[in-house]
């Protein structure tokens, strides 16, 4: 950079040190841990992107692994800090008790107990809300407890029985499931005419939580969290300018990242979809192993 305006000599004896160590660390061949660390930046760097920006720690080593490459945590934070790159992490903040009101509120069929043997036994349920310049648009969606797979989602600028019964739906047309029970809050959608008899229409039981109870419905809380984390919050410098483009960034990481590639570290670190394939495989098949690609 400054060859031309000094000599090698006077660098060196301005930054201390000698020619023959400077031109020693010039033609010094790369070490072969150097070699290493390069192409595990190159791996580390595609696993990220993969990702869209959310993998850090301990995913990426546990993906590495998937790929036989055995390296440690430690090693990944250090590579993926020279290269810039930085996982996402879930915001805290306290949550405001759901209170039921005068409504009809099916009974707690769970108890906290959510455990499933298989797939299309238990699911839960929940909505949140999207921020965007054209106006709030809500999210209904619907796990399995068996994989923690949405099963069925629904999006709309009304957050009204009808955007719950949407997500049902879907579920039931993906899943077709002969006998499971619906568990979620005890939000005036779901206590709802309409949403009760779309249940008994398809022959799906409902059950309601405890009140102001936030380890009763964790599980679906914890996806909205990720999806916080993983989609919103990454777009707040870039905030979604219409409910129709909040819409389709849902259902393209729902479809597309969540359900068939985003590992879960309770699952053995598999995704959901891989999860689901593999107790097929063992128990044979109970649950439709291809979701629909549907749009609400």
């Amino acid at each position: 950079m400054h060859q031309a305006e000094f000599t090698i000599s006077a660098l060196c004896r301005q930054l201390r040190v000698s020619r023959s160590g400077y031109y020693a660390w010039r033609d010094r061949l790369p070490s072969q841990r150097s070699d290493v660390d390069q192409a595990l930046m190159t791996q580390i760097k595609a696993i990220y992107t993969a990702s869209r920006g959310v993998y850090g720690t301990p995913r990426i080593p546990a993906t590495l692994r998937e790929q036989g490459v055995r390296t440690s945590r430690r090693r990944v934070a250090r590579l993926m800090l020279q290269l810039g790159l930085r996982g996402v992490c879930r915001r805290r903040r306290k949550g405001k008790p759901k209170r039921p009101g005068t409504m009809v509120v099916a009974p707690d069929q769970v108890r906290r107990s959510f455990r499933a043997e298989r797939p299309n036994q238990l699911w839960v349920a929940d909505a949140t809300y999207i921020p965007t310049a054209e106006g709030t648009v809500y999210l209904a969606a619907i796990q399995d407890v068996f994989s923690r797979r949405v099963v069925g989602w629904s999006m709309s600028a009304r957050q009204d029985a009808e955007l719950m019964v949407r997500a049902l739906q879907m579920a039931i047309r993906t899943r077709r499931p002969t006998q499971v029970i619906h568990h979620s809050d005890h939000g005036s959608q779901y206590a709802s005419l309409q949403f009760r008899q779309a249940c008994a229409a398809a022959n799906v039981k409902v059950s309601m939580g405890s009140v102001g109870d936030c380890y009763d419905n964790a599980m679906a809380e914890s996806l909205f969290a990720t999806l916080e984390t993983e989609i919103i919050d990454r777009q707040l410098r870039h905030r979604f300018r219409t409910r129709a483009e909040a819409s389709r960034e849902v259902f393209s990481y729902l479809d597309g990242f969540y359900n068939p590639r985003r590992i879960h570290s309770a699952l053995d670190d598999r995704s959901l979809v891989a999860y689901e394939q593999r107790f097929a495989q063992e128990h044979g098949s109970v649950a439709n192993p291809k979701m629909n690609r549907l749009s609400n």
